[in-house]
């Protein structure tokens, strides 16, 4: 039997014990659906080869190939890693259209006595809620930017958030980036699987209260923010943290800490710069990286690079702003810090 999904949040209420994305691992890695596990009926060399048999030799052939191999494969699924599955075992099995590669395993495994469904309409079913959420709905809830001048804990506040009662949604989580040219946090989820992640946080939020996100440009590393919500947030009321320099600066040692024990990274990045800042400017700061004066150079980089482009980007912008100082940015500090904030969030 094929289920229908008609909302995002459908499926976590249907009770599967397992989702398996048959479809080949290039494309599980691409996108899935979050939690599915990957048990390919064809790899992704068996599915081009299958597929350049359809074009070049005949439909019928193709099919008789693919399904020597498709039962080969979920031979080895039923000898791996279902082997110690029981006869109540409940998976939903899905491929790119709910089609083929689906149907097969999915006939294989009631054969065995398992209660397996198919989704209707497959991936291309579940990528199409995902499209719709992010790119033709209005943004569900009512937006506040949490905004303030690099170093100014605005991630660590933002989490801080949801144990008082503020619902957020953490963009730079969701993509796996800070948001800067320091804030490589190692590899980025596609653009579909940023979008899913993306769909699946506003499909959680209740529209009637708002939801406090970090500010942020168009794209985050390389994830690119959906033109709904890019247009939310230019137009969102803006809270703004203001510390000082040094405190800013302290903390930034703290947040990026990867990136001090790993000074040639750091070096190759500052180079990065080049075509932004004068080459004696970029000399000092690489001096300051080869001896360790972290302070100097996050200083530094807030005074010359990060805060006179925030206050551009800023200048531009005509929504209403809240301004929140803090004094100090020590671990310490923060919760009493994030108090302040959701008491603000909530007088909006």
């Amino acid at each position: 039997m094929a289920i229908t999904l008609t909302s995002l949040t459908q499926l976590a209420t249907l009770g599967f014990d397992d989702i398996i994305d048959a479809r080949a691992p290039a494309e599980y890695q691409d996108d899935h659906i979050p939690g599915a596990i990957s048990l390919p009926v064809l790899d992704d060399d068996e599915r081009a080869r299958v597929g350049t048999i359809y074009k070049q030799v005949s439909p019928f052939t193709a099919r008789k190939v693919g399904a020597a191999l498709v039962a080969r494969n979920v031979a080895a699924h039923l000898e791996g890693p279902l082997a110690d599955k029981t006869g109540g075992w409940r998976p939903l099995v899905y491929c790119w259209r709910g089609g083929q590669r689906s149907g097969s395993f999915a006939t294989i495994l009631s054969q065995v006595g398992w209660r397996v469904e198919t989704l209707a309409g497959g991936y291309k079913a579940w990528r199409g809620l995902v499209v719709k959420a992010v790119y033709d709905d209005p943004f569900p809830a009512p937006v506040i930017v949490l905004d303030g001048n690099t170093g100014s804990a605005k991630t660590e506040l933002l989490n801080l958030l949801p144990q008082r009662g503020v619902q957020v949604i953490d963009l730079e989580g969701l993509a796996n980036h800070r948001g800067s040219v320091f804030g490589s946090l190692g590899a980025q989820p596609s653009q579909r699987t940023f979008e899913a992640r993306l769909a699946m946080a506003m499909a959680r939020l209740d529209p009637a209260r708002p939801v406090v996100v970090e500010a942020e440009s168009a794209k985050v590393g390389q994830c690119r923010l959906p033109p709904r919500l890019w247009r939310a947030m230019c137009d969102a009321p803006r809270i703004s943290i203001e510390a000082p320099r040094p405190e800013r600066a302290a903390y930034l040692m703290r947040a990026y800490d990867d990136l001090v024990a790993d000074p040639e990274r750091l070096c190759r990045i500052i180079d990065g710069l080049r075509p932004l800042h004068s080459a004696e400017l970029i000399a000092a700061w690489q001096a300051m990286a080869a001896i360790g004066d972290y302070l100097s150079l996050a200083d530094g980089l807030m005074q010359a690079h990060y805060d006179p482009r925030y206050n551009r980007h800023r200048s531009r912008m005509t929504a209403a702003v809240t301004v929140l100082a803090a004094a100090s940015l020590a671990p310490e500090a923060l919760p009493a810090l994030a108090d302040r904030l959701a008491e603000t969030v909530g007088l909006r």
